[in-house]
């Protein structure tokens, strides 16, 4: 049915939530994990987030509207803040 997932899908979830919390250093136990605090249990989900969207970046060059015969490269950044 539509918004029930799947076992392979709870299982994909899991692994994937056990190496966020690796990655920020919070030992993350399987089953209840009371014991966390809010700032490591927010570590490790804006982690999962970092991962799913990852930071953009574009880079453009264009001639200079001052300087005839000079290039402009301009860089952007973007990334996704909740």
């Amino acid at each position: 049915m539509k918004g029930e997932m799947t076992q392979k899908g709870k299982e994909a979830l899991e692994r994937f939530k056990m190496e966020s919390a690796s990655e920020m250093g919070v030992n993350l136990k399987p089953g209840y994990n009371g014991d966390l605090t809010s700032r490591e249990a927010g570590s490790i989900g804006g982690q999962m987030v970092n991962m799913m969207i990852p930071e953009q970046q574009w880079e453009f060059t264009r001639n200079s509207m001052r300087s005839h015969g000079h290039k402009i490269t301009i860089h952007y950044d973007v990334a996704l803040a909740i």
